[in-house]
């Protein structure tokens, strides 16, 4: 099955490689490019993931995000950005990005970024992957007294924190991947979440590992 994939970004050139980088590689499938989060709301399709830039003209990717997410809950957003500053990676995380690639990604990663979104994962450049991490601990309060989650599901959320996939999760623990995805689900309904990368965030910003 193809990955089906939008592209939100105002510089056509790039735009357009990228475009041509998922076209010609099998198994994905490029099914809107758009100049701004406005013209994508309006016309864009259901898609497994979104690549979508922040510094667009009107509204910001960042603001994009939730009302992407509004329109179609179950689409992976990905920041495809230049800006590998602390700000925009907050911002764009507590607003619901799935993950936060650097333009100048190579194309093989970027190819990988965008499987790994659509699979359940929360790909980030190595070195914004570290900066967010060390961003969320300053962030970090005491250790919370009160955490809702079995010892499998916070298991599982230190799984997702290592960086794991729902495959790897599976494999590592011996259970099966629908069990997996059960226990993902109810940890989002108790952390109030819609993506791992904002269970991630939660649970170094309230302590909860």
């Amino acid at each position: 099955m193809e990955i089906k994939v939008t592209i939100i970004e105002d510089h056509k050139e790039f735009r357009e490689s990228v475009y041509y980088i998922l076209h010609s590689t099998e198994g994905f499938k490029c099914i809107g490019k758009f100049g701004s989060v406005e013209e994508a709301l309006e016309n864009m399709k259901n898609s497994d993931v979104v690549l979508l830039d922040i510094n667009l003209p009107g509204m910001s990717g960042i603001e994009g995000i939730p009302k992407i997410k509004e329109l179609f809950p179950n689409t992976k957003v990905v920041m495809l950005t230049v800006f590998d500053d602390n700000k925009n990676l907050f911002h764009a995380i507590l607003s619901g990005a799935d993950g936060y690639i650097l333009k100048k990604t190579a194309p093989i990663r970027l190819i990988q970024a965008v499987e790994d979104a659509a699979s359940g994962g929360s790909p980030m450049t190595p070195t914004i992957a570290k900066q967010a991490m060390e961003l969320f601990k300053d962030f970090a309060p005491h250790k919370s007294e009160e955490n809702s989650l079995t010892d499998r599901e916070t298991e599982i959320l230190t799984l997702i924190v290592e960086g794991l996939d729902n495959d790897e999760i599976s494999k590592k623990l011996f259970i099966s991947l629908q069990t997996v995805r059960n226990h993902i689900r109810h940890i989002y309904e108790k952390l109030h979440v819609h993506s791992k990368t904002q269970a991630v965030v939660k649970a170094i910003k309230e302590g909860i590992l």
